[in-house]
């Protein structure tokens, strides 16, 4: 039997690019569903899930196609609820429908919920950072495809450095608050590091297809990524 009621709370942002990457296979797949499952008995978890590539390409192939940047938005959405709907399903003990929004999340009674992109605008890095300030997250967990926050583009440059860790300040300066574009590829949109900074909210940028790393957040351990100072 689950209790999750007067528990901390913890929001885990996971890209489409992790739980969709070609060596996610089924059982990496299973593998986060039961770390999910196992800090369900002692946190109310909350996980927004990204569209990844297959969001990236439908933005791409619309931009060709000169659709406003609303709807390009729009097409993203729906590939993080359908991503979504494949690791809900697959849980069990989470819900079977995707919230539209944060509040309707939050109000879900589950160990586990799981949801996708709210509106058009911004990321789901802003629905995570939206949601760990709502329910007053024990933390806020963004598990991307790369080893935390580099001083540069560490896909395309060699001698990219990893950030073990830097305030939210120097985040804010660097990339601002603003929303780019659709289907742009950043660690964290501008719109969510600003409800970061507002709310005061621990951060910490992840690579989500080590699981082994994941869990030593979770667990307040020494893990290779980045912390943001709030």
């Amino acid at each position: 039997m689950y209790i999750v009621l007067s528990m901390e709370s913890i929001v885990i942002s996971i890209g489409g690019s992790v739980i969709l990457a070609e060596e996610a296979d089924v059982s990496f797949l299973k593998k986060l569903v039961n770390l999910l499952k196992k800090f369900s008995k002692q946190y109310k978890i909350y996980v927004i899930v990204g569209g990844g590539k297959i969001a990236r390409t439908y933005i791409k192939r619309g931009r060709e196609l000169n659709l406003d940047e609303d709807t390009l938005d729009e097409l993203g959405i729906e590939v993080t609820r359908v991503n979504a709907k494949l690791l809900t399903s697959t849980i069990g003990i989470s819900n079977g429908d995707i919230p539209l929004t944060t509040d309707e999340a939050e109000r879900i009674d589950k160990p586990i919920v799981i949801m996708g992109g709210t509106v058009p605008g911004h990321s789901t890095d802003l629905v995570g950072a939206e949601l760990a300030e709502k329910t007053r997250a024990n933390k806020f967990i963004i598990a991307t495809n790369v080893e935390g926050i580099y001083d540069k583009d560490p896909n395309k440059y060699p001698d990219a450095k990893q950030l073990k860790e830097l305030t939210i300040k120097e985040l804010i300066k660097k990339y601002g608050t603003e929303w780019s574009a659709a289907g742009s590829n950043v660690v964290i949109d501008g719109p969510a590091l600003e409800i970061i900074d507002k709310a005061k909210i621990p951060t910490f940028v992840v690579n989500g297809k080590r699981l082994d790393q994941l869990e030593k957040v979770i667990n307040n351990q020494l893990f290779d990524g980045t912390r943001i100072i709030v």
